[in-house]
């Protein structure tokens, strides 16, 4: 989808970068203002610095390759460390008035940079057995806590997830930095577990649809969003997550079926056949 790595930076480069993520962006800005219109939402038009819902994720996609331009010129472990501090100081300001989805760049490029960064060599080093186990007893654990202890339909409590909000609007101006640590360690451990626990090889049609996950990303919204305005789906018992996730399965396969992808394909790639 890019130019190789060593290319970062270069004119020829941020001008493809911004045709493959900008370009996709100014469209699906459009289309989800037209459909929150339609679905007769008050506050349907954001404006372009403001992205609609999912579509933060392209802008903050194209920041991460320009902030990369700098960082990867900085040893990986410096450059992670100094990207988590950029990411907890974000907090101790409210920037939602900046829009380009800013404070969600900040916070999230941690997780950027350590891709980069990644080697096979790191990968396999992470694939062993001892840490699938611990991945699995980790997971489990934490997801107990969560399931226990954390109400999670108080938006105070979602919202530390999201990345979008000042720690004094969480209500922890002093104490908001100890606690995005805390979760970028959590996150980070999570990764890690799902690495050792994922196999390695081609799984066929499996492999196929991960090929196809920015069109899953960027049409799913025109699913989900007419059924959260008109409550089509409800979730009152935790044993209904097994309709979610089969729900969400589907929901993935049709999106990235070749019918789908050759019908949107102008509006994702900007291009009419493949």
């Amino acid at each position: 989808m890019f130019y190789p790595i060593q290319r970062y930076g270069e004119p020829k480069y941020i001008l493809n970068l911004a045709k493959k993520l900008l370009l996709p962006y100014l469209i699906f800005q459009g289309l989800y203002t037209v459909l929150y219109f339609l679905l007769g939402r008050e506050e349907w038009y954001k404006g372009i610095l403001h992205p609609q819902w999912a579509m933060r994720f392209l802008v903050s996609l194209f920041c991460w390759h320009i902030l990369l331009v700098l960082f990867k010129r900085i040893p990986a472990a410096a450059s992670i460390l100094l990207a988590v501090f950029i990411g907890i100081a974000a907090g101790y300001v409210d920037l939602s008035a900046y829009g380009l989805s800013l404070s969600r760049t900040l916070v999230f490029f941690p997780f950027f940079l350590a891709g980069y960064f990644m080697t096979k060599e790191n990968v396999q080093l992470i694939k062993t057995k001892a840490l699938s186990i611990a991945g699995i007893i980790f997971m489990t654990a934490l997801f107990a806590f969560i399931y226990l202890f954390i109400n999670v339909d108080v938006t105070l409590d979602t919202d530390w997830l999201s990345g979008a909000v000042a720690y004094q609007r969480l209500e922890a101006e002093m104490s908001g930095g100890l606690m995005r640590l805390i979760i970028y360690i959590l996150a980070a451990l999570l990764i890690i577990s799902m690495i050792a626990l994922i196999p390695s090889g081609d799984f066929g049609w499996l492999t196929k649809i991960g090929e196809k996950t920015l069109y899953v990303y960027l049409l799913h919204g025109f699913i989900i969003q007419p059924f959260r305005e008109f409550e089509i789906l409800w979730y009152n018992h935790w044993y209904e997550t097994f309709w979610f996730v089969l729900l969400s399965a589907l929901g993935v396969i049709v999106l990235s079926s070749r019918p789908a992808v050759a019908l949107t394909r102008p509006l994702v790639e900007l291009k009419w056949k493949k």
